[in-house]
């Protein structure tokens, strides 16, 4: 099982990021996926959650209406579209999965190993 994220990286305030998280090993299409951020010296912060089919998202107040999560199952590939980017976004951001639906992040079945975004001018 593997989930790899990428397309992290220093981007000014005010621009925009595209996150891509590889699935592989697990059945990818029928898994819900969320996305997780963790800033320094803070804990796990929960960013999304995608269903299985991809017609539904959630998103914390803190990125709703500014982030985007999407989902290509043919690719096996879930996305963060991440605009008008603010200093407090620096974190580094995991996606996760789990084959049924939970709000707790510790009954997700499998983590990727996190790409880093830093939002600095």
């Amino acid at each position: 099982v593997q989930l790899v994220e990428s397309g992290g990286g220093l981007v000014q305030p005010g621009g925009s990021l595209r996150l891509s998280c590889a699935a592989s090993g697990f059945n990818f299409s029928r898994s819900w996926m969320y996305w997780v951020r963790q800033a320094p010296g803070k804990g796990p912060e929960w960013v999304s959650t995608t269903n299985a089919s991809g017609g539904r998202s959630r998103y914390s107040d803190s990125v709703k209406d500014r982030f985007t999560s999407s989902r290509d199952n043919a690719k096996g590939t879930l996305y963060l579209q991440m605009n008008n980017l603010k200093p407090e976004d620096t974190a580094v951001y995991f996606c996760a999965s789990s084959y049924y639906y939970t709000d707790r992040s510790y009954e997700y079945d499998y983590w990727g190993q996190g790409t880093q975004v830093t939002v600095s001018s």
